[in-house]
């Protein structure tokens, strides 16, 4: 399968934009487990990254494009332009990720 163009900007280089097919979306939510929360725990104490957390996020940031790369197949895009991501907490040990677009059509300049 062709990989799919996902892009901040408004256009892509090279590309024609005939039709905005709307919006799409993807998302996930995720908890944090106990065990990661000791070992963060301690790490706050003498500071650095929380690589657990930073692998928990990289990989939800992954499902929630995933997830919105098929909403834009559904509709038959060939591009999302205008990508956006949001992070909210949705409970004391959970966190959304939500990534936001506008699935278009294209065709060659």
């Amino acid at each position: 399968m062709k990989p799919m163009p996902v892009v901040t900007t408004e256009t892509i280089a090279g590309e024609e934009i005939v039709a905005s097919l709307g919006l799409v979306r993807g998302n996930t939510i995720r908890a944090r487990h106990l065990g990661r929360d000791v070992l963060a725990g301690l790490r706050n104490l003498v500071g650095g990254e929380l690589h657990d957390y930073t692998k928990l996020m990289a990989e939800s940031r992954e499902q929630s494009i995933d997830r919105m790369i098929d909403e834009a197949r559904s509709l038959g895009a060939d591009a999302i332009v205008g990508v956006r991501f949001s992070t909210s907490v949705v409970a004391q040990s959970a966190a959304e990720i939500l990534v936001f677009g506008t699935a278009v059509k294209l065709a060659p300049k």
